[in-house]
């Protein structure tokens, strides 16, 4: 076998288990991606109720200490709930449901995350049959 022909264009390998394509889970269910989406929220949040503690206590020190403590909040609240929300779900079950929000809630940057592609039409879908 040729080794080119054993990789997907993702890069994903063919002839090994399918486990072994998976992203591991790092902490409490998350992802690497996923810790780092967590992550990334949650350090924006504690910097958004940081700023104005700090502001009123004239500490900069309240500032780290929250965003330290909006992380570490984060992590274990946003770990468990989405740790129920993925069990028994494929494995791109979030990343479809992120883009199916961004399609359906801003549609303008919808093609940035992929979701371009994805059917929003709802409604009922009826079959109909032509005859002579």
């Amino acid at each position: 076998m040729d080794t080119l022909q054993q990789t997907t264009s993702d890069g994903t390998i063919t002839f090994l288990p399918h486990r072994l394509n998976r992203q591991p889970v790092v902490v409490r269910g998350l992802t690497a991606d996923e810790l780092w989406i967590c992550t990334g929220i949650s350090a924006s949040a504690g910097l958004a109720l940081g700023l104005p503690i700090a502001w009123l206590a004239s500490s900069v020190a309240v500032l780290p200490t929250a965003i330290v403590a909006s992380i570490a909040a984060g992590l274990f609240i946003v770990g468990g709930l989405l740790r129920r929300q993925k069990r028994g779900r494929p494995e791109t079950w979030l990343y479809r449901q992120i883009q199916w929000w961004f399609a359906n809630h801003l549609p303008l940057l919808s093609r940035q995350v992929g979701a371009g592609e994805l059917i929003t039409r709802t409604g009922y879908w009826a079959v109909r049959r032509g005859g002579a």
